[in-house]
């Protein structure tokens, strides 16, 4: 397996933990994150930790990367199943949508998010 997609698979089981140390240790000190829940970009690790501390305290988003593809510009194209619940349980978010990494030096120096795909349905 290519050394990004290992990388991106870490980030993503930590993420999923609630390791935030150790997914930050993946990112370059001024990653570019998008901020979904407010709606802008956070930029540098401090901002991103500062961020999802604040979207763990509302929300419970739980991310499971179920496809890898490369774009014509080197980028890692992830296909996710994203459960997004609130903190009783209840789920807000059930899709699939597309996270696009820009991986420079062996650490994420940015990610995008593509708008939510069809998910396939049975015939």
């Amino acid at each position: 397996m290519k050394p990004d997609r290992e990388l991106l698979k870490t980030a993503y089981r930590e993420f999923n933990a609630r390791n935030i140390d150790a997914v930050l240790a993946l990112m370059q000190p001024d990653v570019d994150w998008p901020n979904a829940m407010e709606n802008r970009r956070e930029i540098g690790v401090e901002n991103v930790r500062e961020y999802w501390t604040r979207q763990w305290q509302v929300l419970d988003p739980h991310v499971d990367p179920v496809g890898f593809s490369d774009d014509s510009e080197g980028r890692t194209i992830v296909d996710v199943h994203q459960v997004v619940k609130d903190r009783e349980g209840k789920v807000l978010v059930d899709q699939i949508v597309q996270h696009v990494y820009t991986i420079r030096d062996g650490l994420i120096q940015r990610m995008e998010i593509r708008q939510e795909t069809a998910v396939p349905q049975e015939p």
